[in-house]
């Protein structure tokens, strides 16, 4: 079993990088298209460091099902790339590193979106069972799908 773990979705989005890289650079703007955005209506968020682009930080804490975390943005380079730390306190203990790169394609955008991380013990007994691209893959697939659709409106 390999010591690190990557998972990786990409869209095309009729949108120009800018609007998308906007979208994707301020965690404000994540409640427009974030997959676990609907985890837990009670979910608690705190903002802060920059307002956005590198240094914006985003905590969280929810149910069982949203858990506890915090993301910083390490580096923003507008409009074509985002990356971003990331630290689930809850439901366990893990970091990854994901990436948002966001480059023309024809009219609009081509995004990928990327995690890449260490195989924990925990995530080591988990991935018998079910692989990180199994368990996050869908939901990269439903925040591109709302980003995509949240974007071409030009909301």
């Amino acid at each position: 079993m390999a010591d690190t773990y990557t998972v990786e979705r990409s869209a095309t989005i009729a949108a120009p990088p800018q609007r998308v890289y906007e979208q994707v650079a301020d965690f404000h703007n994540w409640t427009n298209w974030s997959p676990w955005e609907d985890l837990d209506p009670d979910l608690q968020r705190s903002y802060s460091g920059t307002e956005a682009g590198t240094g914006a930080v985003y905590e969280w804490t929810g149910n069982r099902r949203a858990g506890a975390g915090r993301m910083e943005i390490t580096r923003a380079e507008a409009p074509a790339d985002v990356e971003i730390s990331l630290d689930f306190v809850k439901p366990f203990k893990s970091h990854s590193d994901t990436s948002f790169a966001i480059r023309p394609d024809g009219e609009g955008s081509r995004v990928t979106w990327s995690m890449t991380g260490k195989q924990t013990f925990m995530l080591r007994m988990y991935s018998l069972v079910r692989s990180m691209d199994a368990l996050v893959g869908p939901d990269f697939e439903k925040g591109l799908g709302r980003l995509k659709a949240h974007t071409e409106r030009g909301s």
